[in-house]
């Protein structure tokens, strides 16, 4: 895999794709193309290496290292043995394939993961089912008789950057986080606010990206199992991350009214490395002033309603359009919300900019106009 063009995939959230394929570019990656369900790019290690490193929307790297057409089981198994397995899986490793089917004769997934196990047992000699140890992912897509091979180089899914251990109720993933702030055109050239802020999520995401923190620089990914893992590339690609860093943000804003939660935010900061940089203060929506700094991005995801009667929860957007409207009428105002009605409860007059899931709900990010 040293010296090859390797086609890789990464996977997005609905929504994030025109996003992620804009920080490929900004990456320098070649061969940037939005396609269904995230966008592809190609390069080698180094480029790898980089995109699991900094890409802050993508949910997974994946390397598509093989397309076999085959139309039975025999042809399948045969094809599968020859491929290089070695480049990428140690004999071992506990492997876990999930298979997806259309239009194609073979759609047993069941028995195309044994098959494709039993190849790969055979080629390396052995791969383990079951137990302790390094996890790979295979995945096995079958369309229209052609099984297209995916690999995943990073292991958990890239939204666990290691530092949020502490969350709150209807926590926000990191990665929606850091794209609805791309969305929103937010750089970390001025002020941003979350006057919800729950666990910290969008400050948090907001520090990293405004010092130039890479996302993925404080853990491990599952290439770093495979057998041509270069330490040394990482260890350069880490020090290329902290000579790019910046010493200092704007001003990061989080109120909440639980204190027990802006604790958990502040946990979180600390582990991420960005604890200075954030202004976290226990306060009602509607005692909030407007910061003593110039405009900024104010943006927040309110209660959905599971836990609130939809009483308090009408009462909540009405206070949130006031703060919004006469208090902050000089910033970019955004919010989260799944239904449309909740939004006309602000009082504002808002545009929806994108649609998006939230932990498997799907909600718009909406800005007032």
């Amino acid at each position: 895999m040293k010296k090859r063009n390797e086609h890789f995939f990464a996977v997005t959230a609905p929504g994030l794709e025109e996003v992620c394929a804009a920080e490929l570019h900004a990456l320098g990656m070649a061969g940037v193309k939005v396609v269904a369900g995230g966008v592809e790019f190609h390069g080698g290690l180094r480029e790898l290496y980089l995109a699991n490193l900094w890409l802050r929307t993508a949910s997974r790297i994946l390397v598509r290292f093989a397309e076999l057409s085959c139309r039975d089981f025999p042809t399948l198994y045969r094809k599968a043995l020859r491929l290089p397995w070695g480049r990428y899986v140690k004999p071992g490793t506990l492997l876990r394939i999930r298979v997806t089917c259309r239009r194609s004769r073979l759609h047993h997934t069941g028995r195309i993961a044994e098959t494709l196990s039993e190849a790969m047992s055979r080629a390396l000699g052995e791969v383990a089912a079951d137990g302790e140890g390094p996890q790979q992912l295979l995945i096995a897509a079958f369309e229209d008789d052609v099984c297209q091979l995916s690999l995943d180089s990073s292991g958990e899914l890239l939204h666990r950057r290691g530092y949020r251990q502490d969350v709150g109720p209807a926590p926000l993933r990191e990665t929606l986080a850091a794209g609805i702030l791309m969305l929103l055109g937010w750089q970390g050239d001025r002020p941003l606010l979350d006057p919800m802020c729950g666990s910290g999520t969008f400050l948090v995401e907001g520090a990293l990206l405004a010092l130039q923190l890479p996302p993925g620089g404080l853990r491990r990914f599952g290439f770093m199992d495979w057998p041509r893992y270069r330490q040394g590339l990482w260890d350069a690609l880490l020090l290329e991350a902290r000579k790019r860093a910046k010493g200092n943000s704007p001003l990061l804003i989080g109120t909440d009214r639980d204190e027990s939660v802006l604790e958990a935010a502040r946990r979180n900061a600390l582990r991420a490395g960005v604890l200075e940089h954030l202004s976290l203060q226990p306060l009602e929506l509607s005692r909030q002033v407007a910061p003593d700094s110039p405009p900024g991005l104010v943006v927040c995801n309110p209660p959905y309603g599971a836990r609130l009667g939809q009483g308090e929860l009408n009462e909540t957007y009405r206070v949130l359009g006031r703060f919004y409207g006469s208090v902050l009428g000089r910033w970019q105002r955004a919010f989260l919300c799944p239904e449309r009605r909740l939004a006309k409860a602000t009082g504002l007059f808002v545009k929806s900019l994108a649609q998006l899931q939230n932990g498997g709900i799907g909600v718009e990010l909406f800005e007032v106009n």
